[in-house]
Order: structure tokens, then C-alpha cells, then sequence
């Protein structure tokens, strides 16, 4: 099945998308420095980043009949920071905002389906209108705004369209999902708005797909049956001691007798274990992107990620960040900086993956990415509902 990459960043969603089948016609890409990375994986022949027909250019003049018809699926992450809760705010006001050039590519490329992702503070109570605007626009891509139309009046006649119930032109069936990349095994807590649609006259009836893990069952494995540690080969007396507050909800757990029957939320540790410290330099230069960034320090408001916990979500601002979150936070109190192999792990990038470049930018490319297996997981249930139309 055949794909359509817009804003393709360092490329997460896009070898999530590949990964679940699909096989890109092109990834667009504006920033020169996100546009490296990938040229430089291509060099490298890592896959499936070496085939990409990559286009550095500018979306909002990029010409769509280059692609040829019957595109299956389009993609994408429409840059997050007008709706960030780490940015400014702007939301719709905000010249970064390029859902309206989402919507145009899907009234031009008339894709089977959609994919678009962004920021969970898109949802929030002070952007709800415009919230629903973005949905809207893109169940009708064709009812288009017009010329000085202020955004809330073509609001207004969207929502007298859709109403009407009466479709004659292009339009799709759309589900809007905020799925937490902890819940399906991502070492991150990682709050993603979801956008996917289905071509009206595909008749497809979706859903998103479930959480597989969760954060009691890791609960379970840590403090119940104690297999987490046991596993990470940590002594019994090096164990960290659990808060009142949590030791209330392992007694919980404990009471049940019976483990829970998902999987188990995976952690810092579990994504990092096999990795030397970075500031043991003989070792560490082996690794790929794997350098030591001195200079940690908590201060409030940032304290780090536990090593024992999923990561908190890694930040890509200019608010503080990359320095305050984007670190790891050991059972002795000592914190450093995540490397960008780290990092990369966090997001389910493979080993091989390089960034070029300094540690700071290389951390505002993966904190604006979406993890590889989320994205891997979300495609794969829009390509089964794909593949079931005879």
C-alpha cells in the first residue's frame, strides 16, 4: 500500500508507517537540520529511511500532482508547538500552525485514509473550538475557507454542512484518539492527540486499537512479585523503598491474588540497561550518539525521569528545554542528561539510527517526533481496516 509523509521531522511516524506495510510515494520535510538526518540514514542505508523519496520542502507550496492517484494512506504530524503545552500558546494564531495545509493535501490527494498526530495540549478547554474546527475541515476537506473569511464563520458553515447530512463531494469518517505511548510498551509517557480517517465510500468501520500495558501490572512485577528486579539483577537490599502513597496501591494490588492481565509498563531501565554509562568514555564511544552532556541540575518544576518508571515525555522548547526534563533521575538522587541514544530508545528508534549534530538539536528532533512503535501500532490497525475492503 502506498503512502504520503507530510512533516516528516526525523522520521518516527514514517518508519512507524513503513513498518506497518506501507511504502512512501514521498515524506516532505521543511528544516534543513531534520532533512540531514535523514539524508544521512539514507547514506547509511538504514532502513527503510534509504528509499524515501524525500522532498525538503516548503508544505504549503509543495505541488501534490507529482503523486500519482489511489494514494492509500497520508500522514503526518502538523507542527505542535502553537498547541504545545512547553510553548507559547498562539494555537491558531500562530504562523507554525499547518493544519489548513494538512486539509489541503487531503482535498488534493483524495488519500483512502489519514493519519495525523499531534500534541495532547491540542486538546485542551481553551483551544475546544478550534479543536473541533480542525475536525471538521477535515471530514469536509472541500468546504474550504474563503478569501478574508475569518476562521469562526467558516466554523459556522462547516457545522451547517455537517449537519445537513447531505454529502455529494469528498468527505471522511474521522476518530480522534489521545493514546499515551506508555500504554502499548513505549518506555515513555507520551500523550499523542490522534487524528485518523477513512474515505467515506470505503465503508470502513474503525476503532483505535487498545493499551496492551499498563502501569499496575508493573506495579505487580516490581513490588509484588518482585520479577522486575530480579530480572535487572538488582540485590534486594539495593531496592528502592516504595512511598506510603504507592505502598497503598500495591497492598491493592496484592490483595487480588491474581497478577493484572496486561503487560507490564516498561521503564528507563528497561529500555537502557544494556547501555555503559556514558561518562565511562572508553566504553561509551562505541556506542552510537551515546556522549556524556555535563551539566545537569534539578531545579523546580524539573526533576527528571526515574530510572524505574517510564520516561516523562522528552521536551523539544525553548522554555528551559532540552536541560530540565530530558534527564534521567537515578534511585541515589544524582541526575544527568539523557544521551541521544537514550533518548533515541526512548522513542523506539533503532540502535542504528544516527543524528547528526549537536546534542541540543538532536533533542528537538526526537522530542518532537512520535514514537516508532506508536506510530507502527496506529498504522497497522488503519492497514487491516484497508486490506478488508474486497
Amino acid at each position: 500500500m502506498r503512502s504520503v509523509e507530510l512533516f516528516g521531522g526525523a522520521g518516527g511516524l514514517a518508519m512507524g508507517v513503513s513498518a506497518a506495510g506501507f511504502s512512501h510515494d514521498a515524506v516532505v520535510e521543511y528544516d534543513r537540520d531534520a532533512c540531514d538526518t535523514l539524508r544521512e540514514n539514507q547514506k547509511l542505508g538504514i532502513e527503510p529511511v534509504a528509499h524515501w523519496p524525500l522532498h525538503e520542502a516548503d508544505v504549503t507550496k509543495f505541488d501534490y500532482s507529482i503523486i500519482p492517484e489511489g494514494l492509500d494512506v497520508l500522514t503526518g504530524g502538523p507542527p505542535c508547538q502553537p498547541f504545545s503545552l512547553g510553548g507559547k500558546h498562539r494555537g491558531h494564531q500562530d504562523e507554525r500552525n499547518m493544519f489548513p495545509e494538512a486539509v489541503r493535501a487531503v482535498r488534493e490527494l483524495k488519500p483512502r485514509a489519514f493519519i495525523f498526530e499531534n500534541v495532547r495540549g491540542l486538546s485542551r478547554q481553551s483551544f475546544s473550538n478550534y479543536f473541533e474546527y480542525i475536525k471538521l475541515q477535515l471530514r469536509h476537506p472541500t468546504v474550504t475557507r474563503k478569501k478574508d473569511e475569518d476562521w469562526r464563520d467558516h466554523l459556522t458553515r462547516l457545522e451547517k454542512h455537517h449537519t445537513e447530512g447531505k454529502y455529494n463531494d469528498l468527505h471522511y469518517n474521522v476518530v480522534v484518539g489521545l493514546l499515551n505511548a506508555a500504554d502499548f510498551g513505549i518506555p515513555q509517557r507520551r500523550e499523542r492527540v490522534f487524528f485518523v480517517g477513512f474515505r467515506a465510500d470505503t465503508n470502513i468501520g474503525w476503532s483505535f486499537p487498545q493499551p496492551t500495558h499498563s502501569p499496575e501490572a508493573l506495579l505487580w512485577r516490581q513490588w509484588v512479585s518482585g520479577e522486575y528486579w530480579d530480572i535487572h539483577k538488582i540485590a534486594t537490599k539495593a531496592r528502592p523503598q516504595p512511598s506510603p502513597r504507592l505502598r497503598a496501591r500495591i497492598d491493592a494490588l496484592d490483595s487480588m491474588l491474581i497478577p493484572p492481565s496486561l503487560e507490564p509498563w516498561a521503564t528507563v531501565r528497561d529500555a537502557i540497561h544494556d547501555l555503559p554509562n556514558p561518562s565511562d568514555e572508553k566504553k561509551a564511544c562505541h556506542i552510537l550518539n551515546h556522549k556524556y552532556i555535563p551539566g545537569a541540575r534539578i531545579y523546580p518544576g524539573h526533576t527528571g525521569s526515574p530510572l524505574d518508571e517510564p520516561a516523562k515525555t522528552l521536551k523539544a522548547g525553548d522554555h528551559g528545554v532540552p536541560g530540565g526534563e530530558n534527564m534521567l533521575a537515578s534511585p541515589s538522587g544524582e541526575v544527568r542528561y539523557f544521551t541521544v541514544r537514550e533518548s533515541a530508545r526512548l522513542q523506539t528508534f533503532p540502535d542504528e539510527y544516527y543524528f547528526p549534530g549537536s546534542w541540543t538539536e538532536a533533542m528537538r528532533q526526537l522530542g518532537n517526533a512520535v514514537p516508532v512503535k506508536l506510530g507502527q501500532i496506529v498504522a497497522e490497525a488503519v492497514r487491516r481496516s484497508l486490506a478488508s475492503i474486497k
